[in-house]
């Protein structure tokens, strides 16, 4: 539990397709090393970080802070039981790392265009 009493969460956007598919997707092969839930379930006064933020990243709320995009799926995906857990520890290296972020960035930013994405995917459409 954390210092305010909520155990580690990875709060996602129950909103979107891909994002839930995304989170399905892990939890599926084990790689799920806390529970996910989709932000709007969590009463507003309890959310870690402004909506803002959870419409644009997963936040995994943790004791010691919160970690957003490619570095709370990596945490995540390090607590998990799975041999696959490897691939956290592996994203945690500096190089590694500044790619993840990259790439997260890049597909947060067009989630709308992925496979099972919906209207409410898209944060703000391209002109």
């Amino acid at each position: 539990m954390s210092p305010d009493g909520v155990a580690p969460r990875l709060l996602f956007d129950g909103d979107c397709g891909f994002c839930t598919k995304s989170v399905a997707w892990l939890d599926r092969r084990g790689l799920l090393g806390y529970p996910a839930v989709p932000w709007q379930s969590v009463p507003a006064d309890e959310l870690p970080v402004p909506e803002e933020r959870l419409t644009t990243e997963v936040v995994l709320d943790r004791p010691g802070g919160v970690l957003g995009g490619a570095d709370a799926l990596a945490a995540t995906v390090r607590a998990s039981e799975s041999r696959l857990r490897i691939a956290g520890t592996l994203v945690a290296l500096p190089g590694v790392r500044a790619l993840a972020r990259a790439v997260y960035r890049v597909i947060a930013r067009n989630r709308y265009r992925m496979p099972g994405a919906a209207a409410a995917c898209a944060v703000t459409r391209p002109k």
